[in-house]
């Protein structure tokens, strides 16, 4: 039977780094891709360590899970590990965002999620790891970045409880939490035609690091990844303060009213 990683986002940042480095979970007979963009997914042969099959979908569009179905269903194949990095965001009031944005925004990072979940579970074997990317924007309301931030809350419990309800199985499941973060995510987030709406980062992260802490915590079988200290302090004063006080932090430091 062969023994395959499945990673959606895999055209670039985490997603990509998960696709490059997925040696650390493996071995594997073959690395199954997952992005909208054919060209930029066909650039992983080059430099991932096992075969790549490429899958071009939109997970937004819910006939991509029929395709994806039918992909595993076509040869015997198991699945250790899948992860879950496809997702956007966007900086900007939920008003402003045209509704097709916002709903997209919610398909993406939670539906496919939940869908590449319960359509893999089946075939993954004990032993076998999901890893999800959710952020530290999970741990408290965020105005400005509010679908964003709500749709990784939603990954984040998902997630967790999903770890305790497949333990049974065998099979773990990690959601990674990372800061700010240096990848392609901020050129669709950010509108170059309106004003930032985030114009302090308290620290940016490289996608190496967060990827690596990921595998680590994944390997210990732990349900939640955070990389760096200002992310495990914010994590901790979401916990304490109000997010009453939280939010207006947050709107004071970025300079919104």
């Amino acid at each position: 039977m062969k023994r395959i990683a499945v990673i959606t986002g895999a055209s670039s940042g985490m997603g990509r780094r998960f696709a490059e480095t997925c040696s650390e979970m493996g071995p594997f007979d073959e690395i199954w891709v997952i992005a909208r963009s054919r060209d930029k997914l066909e650039t992983l042969k080059e430099t991932a360590p096992y075969p790549v099959r490429v899958l071009a979908m939109d997970l937004t569009d819910r006939r991509s899970f029929e395709t994806y179905a039918a992909a595993l269903q076509a040869e015997p194949v198991e699945v250790p590990l899948l992860v879950n990095a496809a997702g956007f965001g966007k900086f900007r009031a939920v008003m402003d965002t045209p509704l097709e944005v916002n709903l997209n925004m919610a398909d993406l990072n939670c539906q496919a999620v939940q869908a590449m979940c319960q359509l893999t579970v089946p075939h993954m074997p004990a032993g076998s790891r999901i890893i999800n990317i959710a952020s530290v924007a999970a741990y408290q309301p965020i105005p400005y970045i509010d679908v964003y931030g709500a749709s990784k809350a939603f990954v984040l419990s998902y997630s967790r409880a999903l770890n305790r309800e497949l333990k049974g199985r065998g099979i773990g499941v990690t959601a990674v939490c990372p800061f700010w973060t240096r990848t392609a995510f901020f050129d669709r987030a950010i509108d170059p035609d309106r004003e930032p709406v985030v114009k302090h980062y308290a620290a940016m992260y490289d996608p190496k690091d967060v990827v690596a802490q990921a595998w680590r915590d994944a390997k210990r079988g732990r349900d939640m990844s955070r990389f760096g200290a200002v992310a495990r302090f914010q994590g901790v004063l979401a916990k304490l303060l109000p997010h009453s006080f939280v939010m207006s932090y947050w709107m004071r430091q970025q300079k919104l009213s």
